[in-house]
């Protein structure tokens, strides 16, 4: 375990220039102490890493020193394979760098390593879009991916949900997601960084000169803390609901994740197994549709304006399938 870790901290080093102790603690799961333990080690060891004082300080290799520990492992090379990224690589224009970089690193495997490596692809496949949704048309995404590699300023023409529905901004592109088969570019503008999903994007001008990143910007604490705030702002209003046994148990397959992890149970289960819980949700005309797929199994007990929106409902189907006809 040690001797992995002292390899790990010797090639981030090679691949960072610079790294501090909290740094490399992170990043290796250990603690700081334990961190100069194994700098000690590696230059008694031989290795020429030394540290810098001061603030921007931190541990380095002496300059020109290469490490020939580069080999891959049977499931570090097998993992490679299985990173999904031959489509998502096509989208942003990268279909032919991504098949030359694989051919590469396959003839480059030794061949016990490169029939691992093969037998994961034909066994394994990664496919990120949700079913039964076709991929959204994203004409833009090529320079916007190349605009946001290379720190160009981009003039947006975009089509958003609130009004005026059109509009047209100049960004600076920090980062791009894939999001369940979605593009979306994480871009700054007026001093706050903003969400766009690039389908949406009606014109894309890459703008001349670059820009400079925010710093200490982390593109995927970012996308994490911007997906928990959406649903804390989706998820305005709550209802009550009484659900069955069975409707209980169908939850996690029928609603969203972040519903069904912000449930409270306020009552049940009662004699016939029914239990009362409250939920969030984001307006009550787009409640009425995810309730009615539990069918018989739920009965909305408050709002009464939901309440009262999903017997509407239920009484037209009657009309639309004759039920309240003679």
């Amino acid at each position: 375990m040690r001797a992995s870790r002292l390899v790990s901290l010797l090639l981030l080093l090679q691949s960072r220039d610079r790294m501090t102790a909290r740094e490399l603690a992170e990043a290796l799961e250990v603690s700081v102490r334990t961190i100069y333990q194994d700098v000690d080690s590696l230059g008694a060891a031989g290795v020429p890493v030394y540290g810098e004082p001061g603030h921007d300080g931190g541990f380095r290799l002496l300059d020109g020193y290469r490490t020939r520990l580069t080999g891959l492992t049977a499931e570090e090379a097998g993992a490679l394979f299985l990173t999904g990224l031959p489509a998502a690589a096509a989208q942003l224009g990268l279909a032919g760098a991504t098949a030359t970089a694989q051919l590469k690193l396959m003839a480059a495997l030794p061949a016990g390593l490169r029939e691992r490596a093969g037998r994961v692809a034909d066994r394994f496949h990664v496919d990120p879009p949700s079913w039964y949704f076709d991929a959204e048309r994203t004409p833009h995404l090529a320079a916007v991916a190349d605009a946001t590699w290379n720190q160009h300023p981009l003039e947006i023409r975009y089509l958003r949900w609130a009004r005026p529905h059109e509009i047209t901004r100049v960004v600076h592109p920090h980062g791009v997601v894939l999001k369940a088969g979605n593009w979306y570019l994480v871009a700054g503008s007026d001093g706050r960084f903003r969400t766009y999903r690039i389908s949406r994007m009606l014109d894309v001008t890459v703008l001349p000169g670059t820009f400079e990143r925010a710093g200490g910007f982390d593109l995927a604490g970012h996308w994490a803390s911007y997906l928990e705030q959406f649903d804390r702002r989706r998820h305005r209003e709550t209802a009550v609901v009484r659900l069955s046994r069975r409707g209980l148990d169908r939850l996690p397959h029928l609603l969203e994740p972040a519903v069904v992890a912000a449930r409270k149970t306020t009552a049940g289960p009662d004699a016939a197994g029914w239990t009362e819980i409250e939920i969030p949700i984001e307006s009550v005309e787009a409640a009425v549709p995810e309730l009615l797929k539990f069918g018989a199994d739920a009965e909305v007990v408050a709002p009464e304006t939901l309440r009262a929106e999903v017997v509407r409902t239920l009484h037209a189907m009657n009309r639309t399938y004759g039920l309240g006809r003679e």
